[in-house]
């Protein structure tokens, strides 16, 4: 019983059905057992307080996908099967809120024209956005001057300049034929971007533009080699007089050592 356990204040019940839902029907099914659940336990002793409905709002990724539940659809959901059960609600909300109010904007490098593909090179990379490499994410690539009928579509596979078999966004990707200089953005790219983003390969964490209107302000700035560099420093036995030190000290060491016989190791050196 968690309520005899020493030290345990049972107050709360927290729920998570899963991500990427666009239908309320499963989080309501899910709130109204919860609901029972608070009742039971209440009737049993324990003084339920809290419930964390947890989140899990899809995002529409990709064009012509489903469009997900509105967050005040949602929220008057909750408050319909909760309202009675007179408790604090804690909402996450989830990637909802956030990814589609987010974009990367990638220079194109180079457009490498293989035998069998044609490559996309970006100057952004793995570092910059995982989520393609880290569970094969969809994220829609669009380039940020508008395309003409006299760009043709071509199938890239769309990849960084790390040298890495998973620095890649997308494969045989149709996009309107790029130029070198072109800036493409990858959408939905809010949410797990910038928190998953790191300075792999000593490469600087992408500057991050706040925008509204035709106003725009740099509300983290891309931090410099030397600055990252300076994070960096080495242990004092790596100096030239600590390491002559402990020469020193592992040579008088095995001086005072007792004389045994020691097996020779075999060497084709």
């Amino acid at each position: 019983d968690a309520g005899a356990l020493p030290g345990v204040h049972v107050c709360g019940v927290d729920v998570h059905i899963g991500s990427q839902i666009t239908d309320l029907k499963p989080f309501e099914a899910a709130f109204k057992k919860v609901a029972g659940l608070v009742e039971t336990l209440r009737a049993d002793g324990f003084d339920i307080e809290r419930v964390d409905v947890g989140g899990g709002l899809g995002v529409p990724y990709q064009e012509g996908s489903a469009p997900p539940p509105d967050p005040a659809d949602y929220a008057a959901m909750v408050r319909r099967v909760a309202e009675p059960l007179n408790v604090q609600l804690i909402f996450e909300p989830g990637r909802m809120i956030v990814a589609n109010a987010g974009i990367l904007v990638a220079k194109v490098i180079y457009d490498k024209k293989g035998d069998a593909r044609r490559f996309l090179i970006v100057d952004a990379a793995m570092n910059d956005l995982i989520r393609p490499t880290l569970y094969d994410a969809y994220h829609e690539i669009k380039p940020v001057r508008e395309a003409t009928d006299k760009n043709p579509l071509v199938a890239y596979d769309v990849v960084g300049p790390v040298c890495e078999t998973g620095d890649k966004f997308a494969t045989e990707r149709r996009l309107p034929e790029q130029e070198a200089g072109e800036l493409v953005a990858f959408m939905s790219a809010g949410a797990y971007g910038a928190v998953q983003a790191c300075q792999y390969n000593t490469r600087p964490l992408a500057p991050e533009v706040m925008v509204k209107g035709d106003a725009f302000s740099i509300v983290r700035r891309r931090p410099s080699l030397d600055e990252i560099l300076a994070l960096e420093a080495s242990p004092p036995w790596l100096s030239n007089d600590a390491d002559d030190a402990l020469r020193g000290a592992a040579s008088e060491a095995s001086a005072q050592e007792p004389s045994v016989e020691k097996p020779i190791a075999a060497s084709n050196a």
